[in-house]
């Protein structure tokens, strides 16, 4: 009942947010600059989300936990962002006699706004890893997570800009389809160059250090209680001051800004994409370490634990059940891998950090739903070990996927 009660709270929660920074962002940009923002601004969406949703393809989150992240993002933590930072804006300007207005939009947006949005957007990858922490296996969910909800923020955050550029640029009749010329001048064109072709990664980039952080603080230190609470708080301040210091490379001019953009934005990006493949592979590698147990107990052959940590054979797999059995095959495989994966990572956090209370209970939940698959999906999944290292079907082996695998493990075994 508490479980049910809390859902409804976030649900009101984060509507009544999307109300209120729908109504605060069309009231900001007037209702035709809000309708060219939100359709500029959807531009890197999809290409961000692709790209996180194939970070995360070994053991996908729940579809619930990403559209949180991302309504999260979009919703709450802007909100709270814009409400925070014009407060702010306005109590440096108005209580302190020697900072001007210009001065306070620069000492609001290198130093408050950094605070208020990576901590805003932290809320969300601190939620999940409270109430959702069985979910949150190591790195690459901390990425995801965190990754989703700042893709999510920067949407909004770019509405009202491009928004703001658009009211901007007809109040100065600088937009419009009859002077291209114009067109490619305007401030619309330049805030639409900056947010969304140079820099659509700025925020998830942001964020993603301090998921980082709680994915680490998920599976390691274990007797270390301390440590695990400090990672989550290093993380996000090292997540602040990659973001103040992104927002004051505004003020040093263009070449200023790229020298920023070049010497320090990029390279952060390439080395934090370079470790987000890395703790993908890790994952798909941790298969071949925890999944032989099960494997010497009857619950898998001795092929599963290389055939499923390679993202090619399980999408070989599924084509070959597709191909010979149709979709249902299809979909037996994709639940098949998706719960031994659950199976490998349940026992390496256990390995890690000690076993759950409900570690027993899992277990033998993913067991009981891993072997109802098997029999649609074992089959496929052989064929394409067979296929991938061009190796003939062993007697053994053979006889397994026709005569055995209807059969379930002994409990004693």
């Amino acid at each position: 009942m508490l479980r049910i009660a809390s859902l409804i709270a976030l649900i009101v929660l984060l509507a009544v947010s999307g109300i209120a920074i729908l109504t605060l962002v069309r009231r900001q940009t007037g209702t035709e600059g809000f309708l060219v923002g939100f359709a500029l601004a959807v531009f890197p969406v999809p290409i961000l989300v692709t790209a996180f949703r194939w970070l995360d393809r070994v053991e996908p989150e729940p579809w619930r936990n990403l559209a949180f992240a991302f309504a999260w993002g979009a919703c709450a933590a802007t909100l709270v962002a814009i409400t925070a930072n014009g407060f702010a804006t306005q109590w440096l300007s108005t209580n302190i006699a020697s900072v001007s207005p210009t001065d306070a939009e620069t000492w609001s947006s290198t130093v408050v706004a950094p605070v208020v949005e990576e901590t805003a957007k932290a809320a969300a990858v601190l939620l999940l890893f409270v109430f959702r922490r069985r979910h949150v296996d190591g790195i690459t969910d901390g990425i995801v997570i965190a990754g989703l909800t700042a893709t999510g923020f920067a949407f909004t955050e770019n509405v009202l800009y491009l928004g703001n550029a658009v009211g901007r640029d007809l109040s100065l009749g600088s937009l419009g389809l009859n002077s291209l010329a114009g067109l490619a001048d305007s401030l619309t064109a330049g805030t639409f160059f900056v947010r969304v072709i140079m820099s659509p990664f700025a925020h998830p980039l942001f964020t993603v250090l301090t998921g980082l952080s709680f994915g680490i603080a998920a599976t390691r230190y274990p007797h270390h209680r301390p440590l695990r609470l400090a990672l989550p708080v290093l993380g996000l301040t090292t997540a602040i001051l990659l973001h103040s210091i992104w927002n004051s490379a505004s003020s040093l001019g263009s070449f200023g800004f790229l020298a920023v953009y070049g010497l320090f934005m990029v390279p952060v990006f390439a080395a934090l994409s370079c470790l987000a493949v890395w703790s993908r592979r890790e994952e798909l590698l941790s298969l071949r370490t925890y999944l032989p147990p099960y494997a010497a107990a009857g619950w898998l052959t001795p092929t599963d634990p290389l055939t499923l940590s390679s993202l090619r054979t399980r999408a070989l797999a599924r084509s070959i059940a597709r191909r010979t059995h149709g979709p249902a095959a299809a979909r037996a495989v994709t639940e098949y891998a998706a719960l031994a994966t659950s199976l490998a990572f349940l026992r390496r956090r256990a390995h890690r950090t000690g076993p759950t209370p409900d570690f027993h209970t899992r277990e033998r939940t993913l067991l009981h739903h891993l072997w109802q698959t098997k029999p649609l999906a074992h089959p496929a999944l052989t064929h394409a070990h067979r296929t991938r290292h061009q190796a003939p079907c062993s007697p053994s082996t053979q006889a397994y996927v026709t005569c055995d695998e209807y059969r379930t493990p002994d409990s004693d075994r």
